[in-house]
């Protein structure tokens, strides 16, 4: 059985180290997992229910748990084909550029709230012009002067989480409504809220698989990736926004602070609904 690429082996197992017996074991439930995803590339799953996709989730989830992102990615895109995209809110384009090397011209969906910082805008711009993506912009039914019309002017104040219902959580849902699978950047080092992110879980209020295949990786390793790969980064990471939603609801984190904590600052609220 021929070894997988150094970049698709697990992060315990790289060429000149000795590899354990249960890195071996895995490695090869790996490359197994890969080969029968592969030779279903090009199977659409319209039509599956969600019975259907959910036993993906149950049969698949172990297997793939400590599998590198790029070996979770290309499960995905074989299994799911063209029902499979990934998301991306522009604080970085690791999610991005990790894809777009194991599916060139993947479908990149990114929400334009109309509340976005122009540097968010200027990285999605820059994501579209250098990576071998498709990328999808979408937008909720109402303009924000027409939401203000609606329901009285800055509604991120005076009703976040309505806001964000009808801003984020809504366009997402209706724009995910042709793809039976989904990735996102999550990844359980960010919050005490997402250490159990699975890296394929269900998410039960869209109906669809969720795959984050950054599950696993902590800061460092997103760090390191960005320094070796030159990847896009969105300037307003260095000047203290570790963590980047709407300019309304967005500040600057002090040194020391939480990476989320300039999220919705002086409210309760540490999510937008999109993953919860």
């Amino acid at each position: 059985m021929p070894r997988l690429p150094a970049r698709l082996l697990p992060e315990d197992a790289r060429p000149g180290q000795a590899e354990p017996s249960n890195v071996r074991e895995r490695r090869l439930v790996t490359t197994a997992t890969t080969r029968t995803a592969r030779a279903s590339r090009g199977i659409q799953t319209e039509g599956r229910s969600p019975e259907e996709l959910r036993e993906l989730v149950s049969h698949w989830g172990a297997e793939l748990e400590l599998a590198p992102a790029e070996t979770i990615i290309e499960w995905a895109a074989a299994t799911f084909g063209e029902r499979f995209c990934i998301t991306s809110s522009m604080g970085d384009a690791v999610l991005a550029d990790v894809a777009s090397k194991v599916v060139p011209g993947i479908d990149v969906v990114f929400l334009d709230t109309g509340y976005h910082f122009v540097e968010t805008i200027g990285t999605r711009d820059a994501v579209a012009a250098t990576l071998d993506v498709n990328l999808l912009t979408i937008t909720p039914v109402q303009s924000v002067a027409e939401q203000d019309a609606a329901y009285g002017k800055d509604l991120y104040k005076t009703d976040p989480d309505l806001c964000c219902a009808m801003r984020k959580v809504q366009p997402l849902t209706d724009a995910l409504a042709s793809y039976d699978a989904w990735a996102t950047g999550l990844r359980r080092a960010e919050t005490h809220n997402r250490v159990i992110a699975p890296v394929i879980g269900w998410d039960a209020k869209k109906g669809k698989v969720k795959v984050s295949p950054l599950a696993r990786w902590s800061d460092e390793q997103v760090e390191r990736y960005i320094a070796e790969n030159g990847v896009l980064v969105n300037p307003l990471v260095y000047d203290g926004y570790p963590s980047i939603g709407c300019a309304t609801c967005t500040r600057r984190v002090a040194p020391g602070e939480d990476a989320r904590s300039g999220r919705w600052a002086g409210t309760n609220k540490t999510e937008c609904g999109i993953h919860s």
